[in-house]
């Protein structure tokens, strides 16, 4: 019998790693997706020696218009469906708004917003014809917590994230296609290095609001497969999450606003 294949993007480290190990371990083969090429074949090869698992290399951009036609080219060669997405693919772009460049922050939509909502939408199809398949849109705590200066869009882009996953989520339940927004908190990745907030974030962050990557994608796939809408990882994210909802809005922003510059470059 055939091995069902997962596409993961932002492969090549953090939780996107993390989700293809735990697919792998689980029986899936895999399509590997990122920009650094060396690193997926790296992981590629880890796989088939761990878990007898075959990947798929997939480079691509996905922050570029053409990025995920250019994917979906590449796996079309080998005439296999992919029945689980794991959108996970992303940057933070620091900075105030206004002091940024439009072409980063377009970059940053097309990555962040527009990749992941094509790629359901080819792919989806294919899901519902089969009557199986599992998405994954990894979003954030910043998309369920009120917005701060800096990282202008980042927390706008997880919110949409977040909505799309509950109406995509409504949309699969009745074909069989599980949908859920994995909405972490900080965790141990190179997300900060690539953005240069390394060192503010660590100062400013206790150990214990850190989470693991393998524990993160771990929790994400449980909560996928019993197809949970939204899934927070952690006990502390979980009341933080609580208490956004129950803090009038103009509270919430004072806060914001005397503790945001801790955690992001404005």
């Amino acid at each position: 019998m055939e091995r069902r294949l997962a596409l993961v993007t932002g492969a090549s480290a953090g939780i996107g790693a993390a989700f293809a190990r735990t697919l792998a371990a689980r029986g899936y083969d895999l399509a590997l997706s990122a920009r650094r090429t060396e690193r997926l074949h790296e992981l590629a090869t880890e796989l088939r020696h761990r878990y007898e698992a075959a990947s798929i290399v997939a480079p691509g951009d996905l922050s570029r218009p053409e990025g995920v036609q250019q994917v979906l080219d590449q796996l079309a060669a080998y005439d296999r469906p992919v029945d689980v997405l794991i959108n996970n693919a992303g940057w933070g772009l620091p900075g105030a708004f206004a002091q940024t460049a439009w072409a980063d922050q377009q970059a940053f939509l097309q990555l962040m917003v527009t990749a992941p909502c094509e790629l359901a939408h080819k792919l989806m199809p294919g899901m519902v014809a089969r009557r199986y398949g599992r998405i994954v849109n990894v979003a954030s705590v910043a998309g369920l917590i009120p917005g701060a200066a800096g990282h202008t869009l980042y927390g706008g882009a997880k919110s949409l994230m977040i909505k799309f996953s509950q109406s995509l989520h409504l949309e699969g339940a009745p074909h069989g296609v599980h949908v859920s927004a994995l909405c972490p908190g900080f965790t141990y990745t190179e997300f900060h290095d690539v953005n240069g907030s390394r060192a503010q974030i660590t100062a400013a962050t206790p150990r214990w609001a850190w989470l693991q990557a393998d524990a993160v994608a771990e929790t994400g796939w449980r909560a996928v497969e019993a197809n949970r809408a939204i899934c927070i990882p952690g006990v502390t994210y979980k009341l933080i999450c609580a208490a956004a909802k129950l803090v009038p809005d103009s509270l919430a922003l004072a806060v914001m606003r005397a503790q945001g510059s801790k955690f992001r470059k404005a």
